[in-house]
């Protein structure tokens, strides 16, 4: 097959730029996290002198908090009439932020799941609502975290200029998609007119062919699952995400304990909501690398906690939160395509 000399030329540019950005993106995470390295010597010796059995508490509480996020998955399933057992879900979930980390984001994370959902028996409106709604919950109950965090910290006087308007962006821009949601809801033409020309824009900047019926299948897909939850279809759903972040926080509390440096409800809350919150508006650092623990870390020491222990503790729950269940996760999808290869064989060996 002839291949366009441009259209080669363009694509490693293309790869070039991505590069780039990542090396730039990754010097900046480092650029954050030095600071923390001055106090390395004092963070080994809290390190060495943490308690196991809080730590062991805190990797059963991180282990509930992706169970909660299987019983999310599952609940939405369910909202079709569908089934789908909470150890496949939590699975799923793995699986799909591992390779939403490595190929794609939030869509890879959508795509990822709606596939496997879909060949675990799932109808395509189930999994379309798996794929979308279960990223919707959790970050609505972690912006009301942040929130009560953001009050907290104005409470405390430790809140600058800086994070101020930081803070304040962030929550216009949440509070403007928000807005966009509710008026779609009502205004369901106009809300599809809107992401048919996003989507339209987007496609000629990747230089690829637009799909209108793509677009219109998704949208069925969100209006209906919007139907089914203002039915009463949420409380599933919002059960598993607040599920999933109290045992995560849980994670960190049992951390400051094994530390020896209990922490009140009020710091915890601070200092965990907004730097999580802040990962997630930066979508394009993967997972928030850097940027999570050095604004955890740099709060926490505002709130008083001491800079070892805030340095160890911080990055001990995200090895706990993030690193484990990432590399986890590979070994999920190799679970889940086996057993999708083997469905394929199955169905191509009796002919259906």
């Amino acid at each position: 097959m002839k291949l366009d000399i441009k259209s080669r030329s363009s694509w490693s540019m293309d790869q070039i730029s991505r590069h780039l950005i990542t090396l730039i993106l990754l010097g900046l995470a480092v650029h954050l996290l030095v600071p923390q390295f001055a106090t390395l010597e004092h963070s080994m010796q809290v390190l060495r002198q943490m308690a196991l059995w809080a730590i062991i508490l805190a990797i059963l509480a991180q282990i509930c908090s992706y169970l909660g996020s299987g019983y999310l998955l599952k609940s939405i399933v369910q909202l079709s009439d569908h089934k789908l057992g909470i150890g496949k879900a939590t699975m799923i979930v793995l699986a799909a932020a591992s390779l939403g980390m490595v190929a794609g984001g939030m869509v890879g994370i959508a795509a990822a799941t709606y596939r496997w959902v879909q060949k675990a028996g799932a109808s395509p409106e189930a999994a379309g609502l798996a794929g979308i709604i279960p990223g919707f919950f959790n970050a609505s109950v972690l912006v009301l975290v942040s929130l009560v965090g953001l009050v907290h910290l104005l409470f405390v006087h430790q809140l600058n200029r800086l994070q101020a308007l930081s803070f304040a962006f962030i929550l216009l821009l949440l509070g403007g998609l928000a807005g966009l949601l509710i008026w779609g809801f009502r205004h369901r033409a106009g809300l599809a007119g809107i992401i048919h020309q996003l989507s339209n824009r987007w496609s000629a900047i990747r230089k690829k062919e637009y799909s209108p019926e793509k677009i219109d299948h998704w949208l069925r897909g969100l209006f209906n699952s919007w139907d089914v939850l203002i039915k009463g279809g949420w409380q599933g759903p919002a059960f598993g995400a607040t599920l999933n972040l109290v045992f995560d926080m849980l994670t960190l509390y049992f951390l400051f304990i094994a530390a020896g440096h209990p922490v009140s409800p009020g710091v915890l809350l601070t200092g965990y909501g907004i730097p999580l919150l802040i990962g997630r508006v930066a979508f394009f650092i993967p997972g928030g690398i850097g940027v999570v623990e050095s604004t955890m870390v740099a709060l926490y020491d505002n709130l008083g906690v001491p800079d070892p222990i805030s340095v160890v503790v911080v990055l001990a729950y995200r090895i706990l939160s993030f690193w484990i269940p990432f590399l986890l996760g590979f070994p999920m999808i190799f679970l889940l395509q086996r057993g999708l290869n083997r469905s394929n064989n199955n169905i191509a060996s009796t002919g259906k």
